[in-house]
């Protein structure tokens, strides 16, 4: 069965940026949506981004739209989100999932990394 574990996390400063990254093994993505989602402590689960499995379609939360950009290589299988401009709410748990088609909902993708931290603070 499909892994993935996500890697690029750390703590930063307000301002700076992120390069996320979701390396699958197992099985190949190509065919599939693949999203971020974060969560925070004490907090539900939420969507960040979403690619489709071309890379042509990709759909953002408001509260990361014009900061972060999804971006997907096939050919190694793996996933980008880059995070520019952070911000202190933007520390979460960040995790890459697999779905079916484009989702903002948590429960349409079947597969999910371990997440990676990402802390911003000054």
């Amino acid at each position: 069965q499909v892994q993935l574990t996500e890697s690029g996390g750390g703590l930063v400063q307000p301002g700076d940026s992120l390069r996320l990254s979701c390396a699958a093994s197992g099985g190949d993505i190509s065919l599939y949506a693949m999203g971020w989602f974060r969560q925070a402590a004490g907090q539900d689960r939420e969507f960040a981004a979403v690619i489709s499995p071309s890379g042509h379609s990709t759909t953002y939360a408001e509260s990361v739209r014009g900061r972060f950009t999804i971006s997907r290589d096939n050919a190694k299988n793996t996933v980008f989100l880059q995070m520019n401009n952070l911000k202190p709410e933007d520390t979460a748990v960040y995790f890459c999932a697999r779905g079916n088609f484009n989702s903002a909902v948590a429960r349409n993708y079947d597969y999910w990394g371990q997440g990676t931290q990402v802390t911003v603070s000054s």
